[in-house]
């Protein structure tokens, strides 16, 4: 349960009129259905799915080993938790190196 009063839903316009007031924009990273309810439910505006999941969520020493499918998954999960903040994922590194095509599919 929110204790906080219906807010209006965070899109990039919302983002550029806030950066137009001088407004400050709160960003923090989740990678999973119960920290995102948390972060979402604290009035955070941006919440992250990064590709450092591989390290914090599946303990690789890099980024580079998570996968696309891996992403995905992380943020659903996410996804499913927001109602008011704009959710920003990261593409897996190799993913749009070089190809535009790959990258807007991959998207």
């Amino acid at each position: 349960m929110s204790i906080q009063k219906e807010a209006k839903k965070i899109t990039t316009h919302v983002l550029q009129e806030m950066k137009r007031k001088g407004e400050k924009i709160s960003m923090l990273t989740a990678y999973d259905y119960s920290l995102a309810q948390i972060i979402d439910d604290a009035g955070v505006d941006v919440i992250l799915v990064g590709d450092s999941a591989a390290n914090v969520m599946h303990g690789y020493e890099t980024t580079l080993p998570i996968t696309l499918d891996q992403i995905i998954d992380h943020a659903s999960s996410v996804i499913r938790a927001v109602n008011r903040a704009l959710v920003v994922v990261d593409l897996p590194f190799g993913f749009y190196q070089g190809n535009s095509k790959v990258a807007l599919e991959s998207a």
